[in-house]
C-alpha cells in the first residue's frame, strides 16, 4: 500500500461508529480496524494471524495506521488479538463492508483526460455464492451476494442474503451505494428481470449484459433476430490450443444480442439453453 492510500483508508474507517463505552477505550477505533484491514490484505485469514502482523509490524507503519503511542515510553501499542476480536465482534458490519467498499472503488485509476478515453466501458459482476465452511447446526449457511470489479478483480460491495429473502431482492441494495454510470453490469441469468434492467438503465445510467434462456421463450426469439455479434463456436482462437476435445453432443453457444434499452420480459418456462442480451444505458 501507498502511504496516500493508508491514509484514504483511515478517513473512510474515521466515520464509523464505535460500539465500545467511552470509559476504557485504550485503542481508537481506527487504528483497531487499520491494523485489521491491513493485516488481511497482507494475507492474514484468522484473528490470530491478524494479531502476529500487529506485533510484527514495524513503528512506521503503526503510527500511519492510527495505533496508540505510550506516553511514556513512546512505544506504539498496537491491539491485542482479543481486542480486535471484540472489536470486530461488535462492530457494524454492513456500515464496515460499505466503507470498504467505497475505498476499493476509489482506487481505480481516475480516467485520463490529455488523450481519447478507450472504447471499452468499466465493467462489474454481480453474482452470489455460499460462503464454505458456514452453516454450523442450527445455523443455516451464509449466503452472500457480492459486486466486483473485472479488472480490478475488488470486491466493491456484498450483502448478506438471508433465508427470509433472495438474490433477485438484494440486487438494488447491493449496487444502489455505487456510481454505475456508463459501467457495465453482468450478471447470471437469476437476475435476466425486466426490473433490474430498467432500473440499470433508468436510475444507475449504466449498461448490462445478462444471460437469456429458454425459461424466457420470447426474449429468446427475440434476440435472434436482434442485431450483434454471433460468436460461431464456443472455442475461440486464444483458447484452441488449451481446450480439451468437444463432447459429440452439446448445446450452441450462446450468442451476444444488444438490445435497446427496453429490459428483457421474465418468463415461467423451463430453462433451456443460455443466449446473452445486453442493453446499454446510453447510446
Amino acid at each position: 500500500m501507498e502511504p496516500d492510500q493508508c491514509r484514504s483508508l483511515l478517513d473512510y474507517l474515521a466515520g464509523m461508529p464505535d460500539p465500545r463505552q467511552r470509559r476504557g477505550r485504550r485503542h481508537p477505533l481506527v487504528g483497531v480496524l487499520g491494523v485489521a484491514v491491513c493485516a488481511v490484505l497482507a494475507g492474514a485469514r484468522s484473528l490470530a494471524a491478524i494479531g502476529e502482523w500487529a506485533s510484527d509490524a514495524p513503528c512506521q507503519v503503526l503510527a500511519a495506521l492510527g495505533v496508540r503511542c505510550d506516553r511514556w515510553t513512546g512505544a506504539w501499542r498496537p491491539p491485542g488479538e482479543a481486542t480486535v476480536r471484540r472489536v470486530l465482534a461488535r462492530i457494524d458490519a454492513d456500515a464496515l463492508d460499505a466503507a470498504l467498499g467505497r475505498w476499493l472503488a476509489d482506487q481505480q485509476p481516475p480516467v485520463p483526460t490529455t488523450r481519447t478515453p478507450p472504447a471499452t466501458r468499466p465493467a462489474v459482476a454481480v453474482d452470489g455464492k455460499t460462503l464454505r465452511g458456514s452453516g454450523h447446526h442450527p445455523n443455516p449457511q451464509v449466503h452472500l451476494l457480492a459486486v466486483m470489479g473485472h479488472t480490478s478483480r475488488a470486491v466493491l460491495g456484498q450483502t448478506d442474503v438471508d433465508a427470509t429473502t433472495n438474490e433477485i431482492a438484494r440486487f438494488r441494495p447491493l449496487l444502489d451505494g455505487l456510481d454505475l454510470t456508463d459501467t457495465v453490469v453482468t450478471a447470471d441469468a437469476l437476475h435476466t428481470q425486466r426490473e433490474h434492467a430498467d432500473w440499470l438503465v433508468t436510475v444507475k445510467h449504466a449498461a448490462y449484459l445478462l444471460i437469456v434462456k429458454g425459461n424466457q421463450p420470447t426474449l429468446t426469439s427475440n434476440s435472434r433476430s436482434c442485431r450483434g455479434a454471433r460468436s460461431p463456436s464456443p472455442i475461440t482462437p486464444a483458447t484452441e490450443g488449451t481446450a480439451g476435445p468437444r463432447p459429440a453432443a452439446s448445446k450452441s453457444p450462446p450468442s451476444l444480442a444488444w438490445t435497446s434499452p427496453t429490459p428483457p420480459r421474465p418468463s415461467g418456462s423451463p430453462a433451456g439453453s443460455g443466449r446473452l442480451a445486453a442493453g446499454a444505458g446510453r447510446p
